[in-house]
């Protein structure tokens, strides 16, 4: 495996530091505005409650051109007393640099994992640069369970809007679960935990010339981590707010990336998740309590607008894929009015086995195959909405679960359709 080549002045960096029990990552770009409220969390968070640990704030920065990596440098608490810290702590270092290799989130990871290797470190964190919403806990619940747990893998639980979140709702959540068997609720996240034994594990996988190094990182790193028998956890975090995005809106690229990704590690890990039945819970930290969360608004009539529309543009695509029978399905919801709309959930099952088939069996180029799912999730997206609007968080979370379990007894259907 090639290795990140560091410029000269970042060994001088890493050759000071010389050794950490905790490394830090925040993978930013042209986050000036966000990255100053994450980095003081983040000293906070080690000061409180890793005070004898060896503590490294490492920031990968794809080339900002807004100042991103000097606010890092000049951020600090300013009073530990205000924050009831009396005791004496280990400095903590930072790193900050502009990373190299291809543009993306996973290059950014590669060089903060390359950078825990280096220094021994026994727990890395990697948090996004855009949060609103971290607090010093998220970095006691994100590295505790690795120190004093044992755990190689911790995934962030947050409460997040019940609008907010859809291709984790819809696809990403239930499709991992039933596939490996384990209940991560959130499998792309962005804020983890993981031991210094599984990011060197991380480094040695071929994947850093791919499309991982560039979008997939995310849930290539949870899959990775379930189908190589990693110990997982999750901890409760409390609210994600940070730059939200409306689900009727262009999530076009970004299903593209979540999707194609996972569908890839389906490939390589077929092994694994055939042999799989049911689901299991994993190990959650932290308090569970009830937040007050950011309206996401979402227009409706628009979705299924662009729902319909795909049933006029792209029926032979859809025929090829999803069979006689299902099409008819859905053009019956297309022929729904808007207020009676409602996606069966072993409908929406079948279509993203369907899907994850032909992308099995390189039916079509892969970005034509994934871009055509897209009318068929916001129509599903829109029923979810119209469905789940009277009800509070807890019902919705409770009709995403239902659909979980759509998935893991149609299991066998995806099995017998894989050659």
């Amino acid at each position: 495996m090639d290795s990140v080549t560091f410029r000269s002045e970042i060994h001088g960096q890493i050759e000071k530091v010389g050794s950490a029990d905790i490394v830090v990552g925040i993978p930013s770009y042209n986050n000036a505005r966000t990255i100053g409220h994450v980095v003081r969390a983040v000293q906070a968070g080690l000061a409180k409650y890793f005070p004898e640990q060896r503590a490294v704030i490492v920031n990968s920065d794809g080339g900002s051109a807004d100042g991103t990596t000097e606010v890092v440098q000049k951020t600090s608490v300013e009073d530990f007393g205000a924050i009831l810290l009396h005791h004496r702590i280990e400095p903590i270092s930072k790193i900050a640099f502009p990373y190299s290799g291809i543009p993306g989130k996973g290059s950014a990871f590669r060089a903060i994992f390359e950078i825990a290797q280096t220094l021994e470190a026994k727990a890395c964190v990697v948090v996004d640069s855009d949060l609103r919403s971290i607090t010093p806990e998220w970095i006691e619940l994100l590295v505790k369970p690795v120190l004093g747990g044992g755990f190689d893998y911790v995934a962030p639980l947050y409460h997040r809007h019940k609008f907010d979140g859809t291709i984790t709702n819809s696809i990403v959540y239930p499709l991992t679960r039933a596939l490996y068997g384990r209940r991560v609720r959130q499998p792309i996240g962005g804020d983890f935990g993981f031991s210094g034994k599984l990011a060197q594990f991380y480094l040695c996988q071929d994947v850093w010339e791919s499309d991982v190094a560039r979008f997939g990182i995310d849930i290539w790193m949870t899959t990775t981590a379930i189908a190589n028998g990693f110990k997982m956890a999750q901890s409760f975090l409390g609210a994600k707010i940070h730059d939200a995005k409306d689900p009727g809106a262009d999530l076009g690229s970004m299903l593209y990336q979540v999707v194609s990704a996972t569908f890839e590690l389906m490939e390589n890990h077929a092994a694994v998740w055939r042999q799989v039945r049911g689901s299991e819970p994993v190990p959650t930290f932290g308090f569970e309590y009830a937040v007050g969360l950011e309206h996401v608004n979402v227009n409706t009539a628009r979705m299924l607008k662009l729902f319909r529309e795909g049933l006029l543009n792209l029926r032979e695509i859809w025929l090829d894929i999803l069979g006689a029978g299902d099409l008819r399905e859905v053009e019956r919801l297309g022929a729904l009015d808007d207020h009676e709309f409602h996606f069966p959930l072993g409908l929406w099952t079948r279509i993203v086995y369907d899907y994850a088939i032909a992308f099995h069996l390189k039916k079509l180029p892969r970005e034509h195959l994934i871009k055509s799912l897209l009318p068929l999730y916001i129509g599903k997206t829109a029923s979810f909405v119209l469905e789940v609007d009277p009800m509070t968080q807890h019902e919705a979370e409770a009709e995403i679960e239902k659909l979980c379990m759509e998935f893991e007894n149609g299991k066998d259907y995806l099995l017998t359709c894989w050659k």
